[in-house]
């Protein structure tokens, strides 16, 4: 009994010395900690959050866009430096969706406007754009810029009619843009190439799925060391063709193949660079014009890759969003995970804890990682969030 007392006194000396380190570091500018184990337990008058898929965790009440760690390990992953702030803004339209691919010779970021949506100016007769934004431009103006931000001005590129909804991207691929497309009125989904550089000439690389048109493509990433390209494929059309799945296309054989099922929305995809690992997150919670059901995935799925055909294997639960859905995925050099959800970009570390957000309170589809920092991607506004970490090298030669 003694021995239990103890037990139980050396725990709670464990917890308590844990809050108080907490609640007494050096927290760099630009950076609000919050202690997990001050909200575990909130009470009965707590105002619920009722809603998954809209409103935040934000119990200091700050004003966003900010960076908010709820765990050490978030600070030094960001670096003692590290600010959030605005560096585009378009408000009343949806320019800054997914597809989000940095060249680092250009120093630019290409990206897409939403494919649908109320902001989003696209539907059977209009198609989306693609845009670009140059991060010299972007870190010029930073530098004798006020704390709030600036307003860059973007270019919106003239693509053939072959490229309709862009909604995922990766590269760069060969030197071009690798690009998803979701289809338009009659014209097919596709993985299509554009290249960089006026006049911005496109070549599609795949639009069936033998005979059978794909549902809605919607990201893309290149297993390393090949030409090997993952894909998933939703169901965003009131007559689905497919199964909702990840697939696999080799361009250099034409052969393509399903890796995995069991989907109720696949979305974002990600490899790790050793090409071991897979993420591929589940936006199931949110079903467009059928409403939302909060009992479906808001989840992202870890996977093996099988070393010799590339299938998805042992499949399992690694993170499930608290705000909206766990949109586009990036990964880091540390093996850290990058979602854009509800509220912002969620971080997890490579066991699924939820370490940090960069939190914007609206929707975060995508983000990329560029020299000057994390480009964020927020519907009406683009903001960069200049920190330490660097991602994994999406570049295929």
């Amino acid at each position: 009994m003694i021995a239990s007392a103890v037990a139980v006194l050396a725990v709670a000396f464990a917890v308590a010395s844990s809050t108080n380190a907490w609640s007494s570091p050096t927290v760099p500018g630009g950076i609000v900690y919050v202690n997990p184990l001050e909200y575990n337990v909130v009470g009965a008058d707590y105002p619920w959050r009722n809603s998954s898929v809209v409103g935040s965790f934000d119990p200091t009440n700050t004003t966003p866009p900010f960076i908010q760690a709820f765990d050490p390990s978030f600070v030094e992953l960001v670096g003692p430096s590290a600010t959030i702030r605005l560096i585009a803004s378009n408000p009343g339209f949806a320019f800054a969706h997914e597809a989000p691919i940095y060249v680092p010779d250009l120093d630019v970021v290409f990206f897409s406007s939403n494919d649908g949506g109320a902001l989003g100016y696209s539907s059977w007769y209009n198609n989306s754009v693609v845009e670009m934004i140059n991060m010299t431009e972007v870190d010029m103006a930073l530098a004798s810029a006020t704390v709030s931000g600036v307003n860059i001005q973007v270019q919106t590129l003239n693509l053939s009619d072959t490229v309709q909804m862009v909604n995922g991207g990766t590269g760069p691929y060969r030197g071009n843009l690798l690009f998803v497309t979701s289809g338009r009125a009659l014209l097919p989904p596709s993985i299509v190439l554009v290249n960089p550089n006026p006049p911005y000439n496109t070549t599609v690389l795949l639009d069936n799925f033998y005979g059978r048109q794909f549902n809605s493509l919607n990201d893309i990433k290149v297993f390393p060391g090949t030409d090997i390209m993952f894909f998933t494929d939703p169901t965003s059309v009131p007559s689905p063709c497919c199964l909702r799945r990840c697939t696999a296309f080799d361009p250099s054989t034409g052969q393509v193949r399903m890796v995995a099922d069991q989907f109720v929305h696949p979305n974002g995809i990600a490899i790790t660079a050793d090409g071991t690992t897979a993420y591929v997150t589940d936006t199931g919670v949110v079903g467009g014009s059928l409403g939302n059901d909060q009992t479906l995935p808001a989840t992202i799925y870890q996977y093996d890759i099988h070393p010799v055909t590339q299938s998805f294997m042992n499949r399992r639960v690694f993170a499930y969003t608290d705000s909206g859905i766990p949109d586009g995925i990036q990964l880091d050099m540390n093996g850290n995970v990058y979602s854009g959800c509800g509220d912002g970009i969620h971080v997890w570390n490579p066991e699924g804890t939820l370490i940090g957000k960069f939190l914007v309170n609206s929707t975060a589809a995508e983000m990329i990682f560029t020299k000057s920092g994390l480009v964020i991607l927020d519907e009406e506004a683009m903001y960069l969030a200049n920190i330490e970490a660097q991602g994994i090298d999406l570049i295929t030669y």
